[in-house]
């Protein structure tokens, strides 16, 4: 099949508070699209206030995929991600539909464009071990000195606080008994032609943005809903999300609610920052310097989809 004859596949990507959601909303209702998710928290049903998650009327107004799919205690992966995407991806392309990708989750997005390595099973005795060592030793610094010395490759890959990466990392070296970047033989998605648009706003209205998002969460009663899913699945790894985490040390009477939106909003702005950095390592995106709510941006979205998806 020649390259213009391959089902189109469109990827909205950038920082948190960028506007994913609102451009994505407006591509997919021109160009008869549905929306794949591509976000590790919203997958996960009673997270509403933390997670940003589309609306409610707002999945009425275009079909939404991969929310909502896994309770806050069932572990998701991204290697889960990657095939539940790719089997939707395919079932919208057979629909005649136009399949668009909008979420900030770095890994994912790479797991379902590039595939994962076959490295070997989790061994959670292994990782427990590994996990408190790091608290004993100093988390994620010890951690990352542990890598360098097995893989010093992986290690200048993953940074130096990304604990969970970091652990799987040394537990791949140590179960393969080579360093994880020579095991690495991924599966990269096939059979699409693949357009990336990247939303970069100006960082100061961005973190602006983030600010006002992440005082209107507390508002709106994050510290209740994080109460009511503790209480429901205990301490998951799910609720030390972004947001989440805050709002379980206010519970813990750790910080008062103030202190909390604080440190919040300093969460955010700074994964803002790493999403960026993470984003700027994808192939060909088509940057576009402004917000998905905003008349301008859409309209340059809108040519750069016509353009690709229907070329002279």
């Amino acid at each position: 099949m020649g390259e213009n004859k391959l089902p189109f596949l469109l990827i909205l990507l950038g920082p948190t508070g960028s506007g994913k959601t609102a451009l994505s909303l407006a591509l997919a209702e021109r160009f008869g699209g549905e929306v794949v998710s591509c976000d590790s928290v919203a997958v996960y049903r009673g997270m509403e206030l933390g997670t940003a998650k589309p609306t409610l009327e707002e999945r009425v107004r275009v079909p939404h995929h991969l929310i909502d799919v896994a309770e806050p205690n069932e572990p998701y992966t991204a290697g889960r991600y990657m095939k539940a995407a790719r089997t939707v991806l395919r079932e919208i392309s057979a629909r005649g539909r136009l399949p668009i990708i909008a979420g900030g989750t770095g890994l994912y997005l790479r797991a379902l464009t590039e595939g994962l390595f076959a490295g070997p099973a989790r061994q959670e005795t292994l990782r427990a071990r590994l996990w408190s060592k790091a608290q004993k030793h100093g988390s994620d610094a010890w951690l990352h000195r542990i890598l360098r010395r097995f893989d010093p490759i992986s290690a200048a890959r993953i940074h130096a606080n990304d604990t969970p990466k970091l652990i799987r990392a040394i537990e791949v070296c140590l179960a393969a008994r080579k360093p994880m970047s020579e095991v690495l033989a991924r599966d990269p998605l096939t059979g699409f032609r693949l357009l990336r648009i990247g939303l970069n706003p100006p960082r100061a209205q961005l973190y602006d943005c983030l600010n006002r998002r992440c005082t209107e969460m507390f508002s709106a009663g994050l510290v209740e809903e994080t109460r009511e899913l503790l209480a429901q699945y205990g301490p998951v790894k799910a609720l030390d999300s972004l947001g989440y985490r805050q709002a379980r040390a206010v519970l813990a009477g750790e910080m008062n609610v103030a202190e909390a939106i604080k440190a919040a909003q300093q969460g955010h702005r700074n994964y803002a920052k790493r999403q960026l950095t993470w984003f700027r390592r994808e192939p060909e995106v088509h940057w576009i310097a402004g917000f998905g709510d905003d008349d301008q941006t859409a309209r340059a979205a809108m040519e750069l989809v016509g353009c690709a998806r229907y070329p002279i």
